[in-house]
């Protein structure tokens, strides 16, 4: 009897066997590294046999074909290989003794099948799983780890990605990327961090490092700061994934669900953010027919439901309402922008920062006037807010060509194309600048 999979062309098999283990792995990555995190009770440890079984899978699924369990299967793996390693460290011995025992000792030396029903079984246990993924999300962003690091380690642990692809993403080299996530690790390690949900005080510190994490990730697509496009699309992407996962994990949390509605009330505005060239379009120029209307429905249930958790809403939702405002609205002039307004106060109140007061600004000149904004922009320059930022000359220069001031408003114009990172974005404002 001929076998199927051996009559297929070596190289289709090859290509389809490592797809599969991309798929699989990008979906169930968070859910293996957690259930091992918990079994091994060591989260680094857990990171590195989950990377091993990947190695493994991709060795052998294109050669054997796809196993009828693959998240099993590489459970199976990363599990044998924590056995290997604890059969290595006689302080292990405690673990090692049970691990072998769920895994079947003699079934392990003796090379048993790589699926084992036992660990389906495992990840087929939504409340359990689900505990495990948030604990994780959470040591990736815990405080003893930066920022920086925070991202790349949910990004590789949470998301999936390979030190390739992040640094791709982050335009870094991988082995800057790798260099994070090692001393996160190491970090994580040296704490003690235990693999667990911490209590409701403690995981709502935690909740406001990880929605940053995952708002920075989708900001970084929506306005990437470095290289030619002005928006990343899979970076976005990860961040609406990753706040989606973190909603059905914390269904409580109204932060979380204001997050959501704030990615996808901005992500709603994509496919009009740029023109076929490339070049970025200002808002009030977009064609809002191009607008993603299936997301803004999305981004207005995620509001929906953050009002719905009660505790009123914080930052993340503030910010979605404000989104909301310009995405239900049909022209720039048509947008309740006295409600815009109101909803910055609200926003200025709870996080004060020179950026929110700059689009705070912006708001009050669409309400009320350029005139009215002005000297809200004067005194952030006074204050010397922003000084290297490309923002406040930006929304000066315009408020100056909208009072008529076209000198004025060039030499705004102009050093906000010195400060601006961004070569699209340089280049619509050396066009705005040279229309004067």
């Amino acid at each position: 009897m001929t076998d199927r999979r051996s009559a297929r062309p070596a190289g289709r098999t090859t290509s389809s066997g490592r797809a599969a283990v991309e798929a699989v792995w990008r979906i169930e990555s968070a859910r293996i590294v957690a259930t091992l995190s918990r079994y091994t009770g060591d989260f680094a440890l857990a990171e590195d046999l989950a990377q091993e079984a990947l190695a493994e899978a991709l060795v052998t699924w294109p050669r054997d074909g796809v196993p009828k369990e693959p998240a099993g299967w590489l459970l199976t793996c990363g599990k044998r290989r924590a056995i290997d390693t604890f059969r290595r460290n006689a302080t292990q011995r405690d673990r090692y003794s049970t691990l072998a025992h769920e895994l079947g000792e003699g079934q392990a030396a003796a090379g048993a099948p790589a699926y084992e029903r036992q660990d389906v079984e495992v990840l087929a246990d939504p409340d359990r799983v689900d505990d495990d993924v948030l604990a994780l999300m959470l040591i990736a962003c815990h405080p003893v780890v930066s920022r920086e690091a925070s991202v790349a380690l949910t990004l590789r642990v949470v998301g999936g990605l390979t030190s390739d692809e992040i640094a791709r993403a982050f335009l870094v080299p991988a082995a800057t990327v790798q260099a994070r996530i090692t001393r996160a690790k190491k970090a994580i390690a040296a704490e003690r961090v235990a693999f667990e949900v911490p209590e409701p005080g403690e995981r709502r510190e935690r909740l406001g490092r990880l929605l940053s994490v995952i708002y920075l990730i989708f900001t970084e697509g929506s306005s990437a700061t470095a290289g030619d496009d002005v928006i990343r699309h899979d970076l976005a992407r990860e961040g609406i994934r990753l706040a989606r996962v973190l909603t059905r994990l914390m269904p409580d949390e109204a932060e979380a669900y204001g997050l959501l509605a704030l990615l996808e009330l901005t992500a709603a505005r994509f496919p009009a953010r740029v023109d076929e060239a490339g070049d970025p379009v200002l808002l009030e120029d977009q064609d809002r027919r191009r607008w993603d209307t299936a997301a803004v429905r999305r981004g207005r249930a995620a509001l929906v439901a953050a009002q719905r958790v009660g505790r009123g809403l914080g930052p993340y939702g503030l910010q979605a309402a404000i989104a909301e405002c310009h995405d239900i609205a049909p022209t720039a002039e048509a947008t309740d922008w006295s409600r815009i307004v109101v909803l910055y106060d609200g926003l200025l109140a709870l996080t004060p920062s020179p950026v929110v007061a700059v689009n705070r600004a912006v708001a009050v000149s669409m309400a009320d006037g350029p005139a009215a904004a002005l000297p809200l922009v004067d005194e952030l320059i006074a204050a010397e807010a922003l000084p290297h930022s490309h923002l406040l000359p930006l929304v000066r220069g315009e408020l100056l060509r909208r009072l008529g001031r076209a000198d004025e408003a060039r030499v705004e114009l102009a050093t906000a194309v010195e400060r601006c990172p961004s070569v699209r974005e340089r280049q619509l404002l050396e066009a705005r600048r040279d229309a004067l």
